[in-house]
């Protein structure tokens, strides 16, 4: 049964990793920090694999692991990263690529302006498709705080990006 747990854990990793690296990349903004809390959430599920009664459970240990790591870091107090200037614009106009990866990129602009609890609390209710309840729990905060900080995140998007919502609602 050792065997057949570890197997059903590595065929896990290697189906959900962009899934999650994804999930992770929308909460902490950057890819390499994407990484870490990625690998770090999957450490702890493979810590504890033994003790999930089911194998599917999987996923959503390792996604609160994700979240209540993203938690702790930005409880602690850090210094600030800042890249200095602006990506080179690179793609043809007019192709839908183009649009897309323009859309992606004014997306991830925009959430990268938001704080870190604005930002888990809008990947938690959006990208996820959480109910508040469910965002509350995996970021361990009350309602309350996930209401709030979701109109004053959406009020932020909408003064940043004024134009986002439009171009999402095209693609949709």
């Amino acid at each position: 049964m050792a065997d057949s747990i570890d197997d059903l854990f590595c065929e896990f990793v290697r189906t959900r990793s962009p899934a999650l690296l994804r999930t992770a990349f929308l909460l902490t903004g950057d890819r390499h920090l994407a990484e870490d809390l990625v690998q770090d959430a999957l450490a702890r599920t493979h810590r504890g694999r033994r003790r999930l009664n089911d194998p599917g459970h999987f996923e959503a240990y390792t996604r609160t692991a994700m979240y209540h790591q993203h938690v702790s870091w930005w409880r602690r107090r850090k210094v600030a990263e800042s890249l200095p200037g602006e990506l080179a614009d690179v793609a043809q106009p007019g192709s839908d690529h183009a649009r897309r990866t323009d859309l992606k990129v004014a997306l991830h602009q925009a959430l990268a302006q938001l704080t870190q609890r604005q930002r888990a609390v809008l990947v938690a209710r959006f990208f996820e498709d959480r109910s508040e309840a469910e965002a509350a729990e995996l970021l361990q905060c009350s309602v309350g705080t996930i209401k709030s900080q979701t109109s004053k995140a959406l009020a932020r998007m909408r003064q940043i990006a004024p134009d986002l919502l439009s171009a999402v609602m095209e693609e949709a």
